[in-house]
């Protein structure tokens, strides 16, 4: 394969992963004419056009799209296997793509980062922050850290934590509302409800204990929100009683922002988890941080904080 056509499909996967040559650009550190100019030598050479092109929009034709598919994770794979020999064979380098949810990516695994870049100084973590749950393959991630992926034979997943799922309000909420003594008082408090990001419905609030009862809980509802972070806000800031994943919760309960309601009553929820592809060839970037993740989160204690009564 030529310099020139190695050259060429760069240009091409970027722009497809980015969805304009301007991003691709400053991505590869070109200018967007080059890139531009690279997709079009690379068409002239195929015969196809590979995008549909506007003055705003710049979007994969059919054939565009069968080619992206083919050649996206075996060219991500050459390029990976070029950098271990260039770096040295087995060392862990080159940029590694992780996707993580805004709070427990900013409060648990950025001050993470520090000892790893310390071990490992050839490998750039580049982290995207996101509360959605991303395609690893075809968004060009490493590795993603969250919960409630879809596993098929192509990812692998290590669980980080068993999470739970806590009721919480603000102390001068519960000054104004008397704390209930049961899930069924909930019906006379007011409620801050999650919209599931995966199906666009109202997460229940099915609760239970280590008695093994189970109830369904009814708030009064006050707001509705898509993103735990919101909700934790919203609830220090006395606008209600809400459901909260600990890892979103423990910084304001450890503040003081916010307080255990009914801490004896709790919901499970997906297990935090970090998921990576099961290529054949996995970089030794990618080996390297998952096995730093996992040692770490379970050494820090965090794992056990998570599951938490």
């Amino acid at each position: 394969m030529t310099t020139e056509l190695g050259s060429y499909l760069d240009a091409f996967i970027c722009a497809a992963d980015e969805g304009s040559f301007s991003a691709a650009a400053r991505r590869m550190g070109l200018t967007p004419a080059a890139v531009s100019k690279s997709v079009a030598q690379l068409e002239a050479r195929l015969g196809v056009r590979l995008f549909q092109r506007s003055t705003r929009s710049l979007a994969l034709t059919s054939e565009g799209e069968r080619l992206y598919g083919q050649v996206k994770l075996p060219w991500s794979e050459i390029g990976d296997a070029l950098t271990d020999l260039r770096q040295g064979a087995g060392k862990p380098a080159g940029t590694l793509k992780v996707s993580l949810a805004y709070t427990v990516g900013r409060e648990y695994f950025v001050p993470m980062m520090n000892e790893f870049v310390r071990r490992y100084p050839d490998v750039v973590p580049d982290l995207h922050f996101d509360n959605r749950q991303v395609d690893l393959i075809t968004e060009g991630f490493d590795v993603a850290i969250g919960g409630g992926l879809e596993l098929t034979d192509a990812l692998i997943a290590r669980e980080l934590a068993r999470l739970r799922i806590a009721l919480v309000a603000s102390p001068a909420y519960l000054q104004e509302h008397p704390a209930p003594a049961h899930p069924l008082e909930l019906t006379r408090h007011r409620g801050l409800l999650r919209r599931l990001l995966s199906t666009g419905r109202l997460a229940p609030w099915t609760l239970k204990n280590d008695a093994g009862e189970e109830v369904v809980a009814s708030v009064r509802p006050v707001m509705v929100l898509d993103d735990p972070e919101a909700i934790a806000r919203a609830a220090a800031s006395g606008m209600g009683i809400a459901m909260l994943p600990l890892p979103h919760a423990l910084p304001l309960l450890e503040r003081g922002e916010l307080v255990r309601v009914l801490p004896e009553w709790y919901a499970d929820a997906s297990p935090l988890t970090i998921y990576y592809t099961s290529r054949k060839l996995l970089p030794a970037k990618v080996r390297a941080f998952v096995e730093y993740i996992v040692e770490e989160f379970r050494a820090s204690g965090r794992a056990a904080r998570f599951a938490q009564k």
